[in-house]
């Protein structure tokens, strides 16, 4: 078996697979590419680990190189005129095995709505909601993932989370 040639950055790293993957998932709106992009993130990021400066945030640095290695493939550029995916879900359904069938179903609705309102948005915002919300990134961390002021991360997650309510109240007024 090989050695690991780099266990600082293993330990860094592994334990964001999953949330990577997601927030790759959640750009792309395709698992396949999802995992590309997760993939030559860690290459990169492991390529690059040297000029990383102990001590400071790993986490936003390595969704920085996820999100730039995004946002220069050609999915990335054709993503950045849509505001859709396509039907894979990328949220994994959670359920505890004392919910009852009707419990499951509600819940699934619950989150197909809020799915489909975070879809609705546009890609910027997209990205500040999926990392501050769905990631529990702090507001610095999100600024320095995406490259951008704190202020900005503050407007547009703002703007995101009206646009989301205004999704779903209007999708549920259409189901009354």
């Amino acid at each position: 078996m090989a050695r690991n040639p780099n266990p600082e950055f293993e330990r860094l790293a592994l334990p964001l697979l999953g949330p990577l993957y997601s927030f790759a998932r959640w750009l792309s709106g395709n698992s396949d590419e999802a995992k590309d992009l997760v993939q030559e993130t860690f290459a990169k990021a492991l390529k690059g680990f040297s000029g990383f400066t102990p001590g400071t945030n790993f986490r936003a640095w390595i969704f920085r190189i996820l999100h730039n290695t995004f946002l220069t493939s050609r999915s990335g550029q054709e993503r950045l005129q849509q505001t859709g995916p396509d039907d894979d879900n990328p949220i994994e359904e959670v359920a505890s095995s004392h919910d009852s069938p009707e419990l499951v179903l509600i819940r699934r609705a619950d989150r197909d709505l809020v799915q489909a309102a975070i879809q609705s948005l546009p890609v910027v915002f997209q990205e500040v909601v999926l990392l501050a919300d769905i990631e529990e990134m702090r507001y610095r961390e999100v600024a320095e993932a995406l490259n951008i002021p704190i202020g900005t991360v503050m407007s547009r997650l703002a703007r995101a989370r009206q646009q989301v309510r205004r999704h779903i109240l209007e999708a549920l007024r259409k189901k009354l």
